[in-house]
């Protein structure tokens, strides 16, 4: 998983990002989301205070098109939006000097920026199947998932009660007006299929297979659909 290092600075980068992505900011580490106005997904990143700069920790496939969104929101705030050389080493060992922790969950363990990647050898797909934690790019698919559809409440990447953010309406219609319908979840698989194979039950499509290790699976579920007999191609998809 390559990453790329954000840096929003000036003397209103908090407030400037405080009004788009879905956390709140403050003095420690956090995990947050740009959404579109509709509430869909963008890019998800760690925002991390470092001196007088916020680092934002994202996906390489997402760089671009965040700075060039943030820079479009920029209007005439006191902010500059840039790429960086910093670079992200990162682990679940014992926790280095300057190093932060992955604020989404526990055994998701450090990150350290500097002049090294890297990480010391740890199975992060089983961490995240074994955990039900989506990536950027697999399970969350710009312009189409909804963030609570995708756990972000249960990995501390939403703050309800911060103010404003893009996408805040329709984000806390849906957790306060409806029930979620549909999800990620871990399930257990028999053999394997590609990543994106529809999930079939009596021949009708009712969730996504994605990320595998180890015999489970990260899939995403109609819940009112789910039972005996689920195949995923030749798999065969049981919900512990």
């Amino acid at each position: 998983m390559e990453r790329v290092i954000l840096q929003v600075t000036g003397p209103e980068r908090v407030e400037f990002l405080q009004g788009l992505v879905t956390n709140r900011i403050g003095d420690a580490p956090c995990y947050a989301a740009l959404l579109t106005p509709q509430g869909k997904y963008l890019a998800d990143f760690l925002i991390v205070p470092r001196g007088d700069a916020l680092l934002l920790d994202v996906d390489s496939g997402l760089a671009d098109d965040l700075l060039r969104r943030l820079s479009m929101y920029k209007l005439r705030s006191k902010v500059d939006v840039a790429g960086s050389d910093l670079k992200v080493m990162r682990g679940t060992g014992d926790l280095p000097k300057g190093a932060v922790i992955d604020t989404r969950h526990d055994a998701l363990g450090w990150r350290l920026y500097g002049d090294q990647g890297g990480d010391d050898g740890t199975d992060w797909d089983a961490i995240r199947v074994a955990h039900c934690i989506p990536q950027s790019g697999i399970e969350l698919i710009p312009n189409d998932t909804f963030i609570l559809e995708a756990g972000f409440e249960r990995l501390h990447g939403v703050d309800f009660r911060k103010g404003c953010f893009v996408g805040q309406e329709v984000t806390a219609r849906m957790k306060h007006k409806t029930e979620l319908r549909k999800g990620l979840r871990t399930v257990l698989i028999q053999g394997s299929a590609p990543v994106g194979t529809p999930i079939l039950k009596d021949e009708r499509e009712i969730g996504t297979l994605y990320t595998q290790s180890g015999g489970q699976a990260i899939a995403q579920l109609r819940f009112d659909r789910v039972g005996p007999g689920m195949t995923a191609g030749e798999a065969e998809i049981h919900v512990p």
